[in-house]
């Protein structure tokens, strides 16, 4: 199947958003899309949440339903844009209440509820700071990370409270306040009733004048030699959110979308939450886990049009249920009502978009961006060619560059300056004009490593990229070693640090090994103290121990024991050369290993 083929395959069933590439990106400017936002009235700023929600209630759509949530047990209850406009203003009171104010940190701990889409708007609308936690951590995680990010108030439920927070509660003197969401409050000492007191608080709140540099959220991302990194946002990154689901999602008024990724990460909480609302769509929340046939109903049941999913879900599916078959003979679910297909959070294989094509009669468009960035830098667009296995071209308002490297892979920096790669296909650190209203302002509590972001006018974003002769760029690698495994970023120095804390381990060095359904898979190499046997039992012992501390998603599923770790002479564990003796490939110079001339 041609690129050409799989364009002219999946004419679009609405007008796209971006239906001329070259003309939107000649014309675009950032300031002629934040015209296309209300702001707040009378001229009192910029506040993601109004725009989210109030000012669709104030254009007469409040009774749209804003919110389709599922149920474990498939029961399906609805919210409208007026009833969420409520309950935002509820919660946004209750933090009132408790004297939590503008700038004040909330951290989430819930999976995909309804209340957190309350929790969410609630906090933005009272200025207060929002920062989702992956609610499949483990404790330490969650503990590394309400420190760093100084919490002030946790939202979660009673069970994960007990096993994730309660122990760690008095290393936390910042958390103030704890509320609960469903039962259990009045049995956790030091824990408020998330139910209670929205049932005291009063549906009306004024939104206080929001700046648009005004820190809005906070998300954490996890490098390979240091602590989780908290990258700031600010209240104008609604404008990209709105521009970019605009042109890379296709998102218009009548859609019905679905967002898989969960909110505790920024793809759920940028394209989950904030970007679908301020386009007044209806949002399918789903609080189930992954099961291909539950997902399949979904699409179908719910009427979903524009879905946004993950590399790792559509390998599962190609794997999972067996399509049906059209009258002539294609595989092709049955899925009518479904336009658009986006998939994020790691390369997207050329296979899943030729499946898409063959299984539900439309490709899948792979884009890019990171945690850092806010928004989609870079997408296949709903009117354009696919080249399969192409990250696409960059949005309109983003401009993009591929900078010649230096040996350490990253950029090279030469007094300063960088050097921009034009000849096509040529490896490089992928890199962007700073600019754009979603770019992070800063790593809390961090300005050098936020300062080391950036190099002339550039900023650095650790990916190494190609771009080819017509302007498509391809995605080659991480130019450090962050793993990515099922859509997670995972810092190999978090789960190599946890394990060392079990009695039996010395040291540790993590790397990801490739893997054909979840992109990678954590492997941990093992060093163990003296005395100590590496035995069947004790590896089955780890495994536990790192799923037990960090979580499912983010604990080794490999353990090698290996005496002789390389390290660097200054004692650091050699990840690329435990990588290359993995995967079988050349070692490169070894003049930095330990013993080494």
């Amino acid at each position: 199947m041609t690129w050409e083929t799989i364009r002219k395959d999946s004419t679009a069933q609405v007008a796209p958003n971006l239906a001329d590439y070259a003309r939107e990106r000649s014309e675009f400017t950032w300031s002629r899309a934040r015209k296309c936002l209300d702001g707040l009235p009378c001229g009192r700023g910029l506040n993601m949440a109004y725009e989210a929600v109030d000012r669709h209630v104030g254009t007469m759509r409040g009774g749209k339903v804003a919110l389709r949530c599922l149920a474990r047990d498939g029961t399906v209850t609805s919210a409208t844009y007026a009833e969420l406009a409520h309950r935002t203003a509820r919660f946004a009171n209750v933090l009132r209440s408790l004297g939590v104010g503008r700038g004040d940190a909330v951290f989430t701990l819930l999976g995909r509820c309804p209340e957190l889409y309350t929790v969410v708007l609630g906090t933005l609308k009272n200025t207060s700071v929002l920062c989702p936690l992956f609610s499949a951590f483990g404790p330490d995680p969650v503990e590394q990370r309400l420190r760093l990010g100084d919490a002030l108030v946790l939202v979660t439920t009673a069970a994960l409270y007990r096993r994730k927070v309660a122990e760690r509660r008095p290393d936390l003197p910042g958390l103030a306040h704890v509320l609960i969401v469903g039962p259990g409050a009045e049995e956790l000492p030091g824990t408020l009733s998330f139910d209670a007191l929205m049932a005291a608080a009063s549906g009306h709140f004024a939104i206080p004048p929001t700046s648009p540099e005004d820190m809005a959220l906070l998300h954490f991302t996890s490098g390979t030699t240091g602590t989780p990194k908290g990258a700031i946002h600010v209240h104008e990154a609604v404008v990209a959110h709105h521009a970019t689901a605009a042109y890379a999602l296709d998102l218009h008024p009548e859609d019905v979308y679905w967002c898989t990724a969960d909110p505790g990460w920024v793809t759920g909480m940028s394209y989950g939450v904030i970007a679908p609302l301020v386009h007044g769509v209806t949002v399918v929340v789903d609080e189930g886990d992954y099961d291909a046939l539950r997902w399949y109903r979904i699409l179908d049941e719910q009427q979903v049009s524009v879905w946004y999913t993950a590399p790792t879900a559509l390998r599962m599916l190609m794997r999972g249920a067996p399509p049906q078959r059209s009258n002539d003979g294609r595989a092709v679910h049955d899925l009518p009502a479904l336009r658009f297909v986006a998939s994020v959070g790691e390369p997207l294989n050329p296979e899943a978009v030729v499946w898409g094509q063959e299984s539900l009669g439309l490709p899948v468009h792979d884009n890019w961006w990171q945690t850092e960035t806010g928004c989609i830098m870079i997408a296949n667009f709903a009117a354009c060619e696919i080249r399969p296995g192409s990250m696409g071209r960059p949005l309109p308002g983003v401009e993009a560059t591929v900078l010649e490297r230096g040996e350490d892979g990253r950029a090279r920096i030469t007094d300063g300056g960088v050097r921009a790669v034009h000849e096509p296909d040529v490896v490089g650190e992928l890199a962007l004009r700073p600019g754009w209203p979603s770019m992070f302002r800063g790593y809390l509590h961090d300005e050098k490593r936020y300062e080391a972001a950036f190099a002339d006018g550039w900023y650095l974003t650790g990916d190494l990229a190609r771009r080819d002769e017509d302007g498509w760029y391809w995605f080659v690698g991480r130019a450090d070693d962050v793993i990515k495994s099922a859509g997670h970023l995972i810092g190999p120095f978090e789960v190599e640090s946890t394990l060392m804390e079990h009695p039996a381990v010395a040291e540790a060095g993590v790397i990801g090994r490739p893997d054909p359904m979840a992109g990678n898979i954590v492997k941990a190499f093992v060093s163990l103290r003296p005395g100590v046997e590496p035995t069947a039992a004790l590896e089955r012992e780890l495994l536990a121990f790192g799923r037990r501390r960090l979580g499912p998603a983010v604990a080794p599923r490999e353990i090698a024991f290996d005496q002789n770790l390389p390290k660097t002479r200054s004692g650091k564990v050699m990840r690329r050369l435990l990588r290359a003796r993995e995967l079988g490939l050349p070692t490169g110079d070894l003049s930095t290993l330990e013993g080494s001339v």
